[in-house]
């Protein structure tokens, strides 16, 4: 007696394996503390200029001060001091939950995951690029600040010197990002769904050769 088992009428095929995208590892505690440090580096340098957009000298001559105290100048130092700022708290994405997941207020995009690469990629240039401004800094004392007084000189070396390390910061703590970002793979899993489980759990019909019995 020869038989042919089939699926009943019905059915469906075994399931396909489901991507499952896996969540990236939380970041480690000096990347939270790299990126923290980083939002208060930008700090010192942006009050002193919002003092002399206040009228202030902040360590200028007097007739050193007179280039700054036009409304123009003004208004580059004030919008410098919130641009900088504002990059430095950019750093706290790298951390942060919405730094892989676009904030659900955002229109259009919120709730989308972000690309690993599309906050990689802006942050490690901008490593660089801070890198290589402030790298001299250090040499602040070595050259003449013939429109600061004395005290101003220290003052403005001692409160830019932090910037030096915002570069080398910003680029540990995207290669942290990076890794822990780089490490979500996307699994499979064989687990039917509910449609399909039902009908997993059926016997198989047989089909009889006719003219014999089962």
């Amino acid at each position: 007696m020869r038989t042919r088992k089939e699926h009943p009428t019905g059915s469906t095929p075994s399931p396909t394996p489901t991507p499952i995208s896996a969540p990236p590892s939380p970041p480690p505690r000096w990347a939270l503390r790299a990126a923290q440090l980083i939002t208060l580096l930008a700090l010192p340098t942006g009050l002193w200029r919002l003092a002399m957009v206040c009228g202030f000298p902040s360590g200028y001559t007097e007739a050193g001060f007179v280039p700054f105290d036009t409304p123009g100048s003004k208004l580059w130092m004030l919008t410098l001091s919130v641009a900088c700022e504002l990059l430095a708290l950019l750093s706290l994405g790298l951390v942060r939950p919405w730094g892989e997941t676009v904030p659900r207020w955002i229109p259009v995009i919120g709730g989308r995951p972000v690309r690993p690469l599309a906050a990689v990629v802006p942050a490690a240039a901008g490593a660089l690029a801070l890198t290589a401004i402030w790298a001299a800094m250090p040499l602040w004392w070595a050259y003449p600040h013939t429109d600061m007084t004395p005290t101003g000189r220290l003052l403005v070396g001692v409160i830019y010197q932090p910037l030096v390390l915002w570069g080398p910061l910003l680029g540990a703590v995207t290669v942290s990002y990076y890794r822990r970002t780089k490490g979500s793979r996307t699994a499979h899993t064989n687990t039917p769904c509910p449609a399909n489980a039902a009908t997993a759990s059926e016997p198989m019909a047989t089909v009889v050769a006719p003219g014999h019995s089962a």
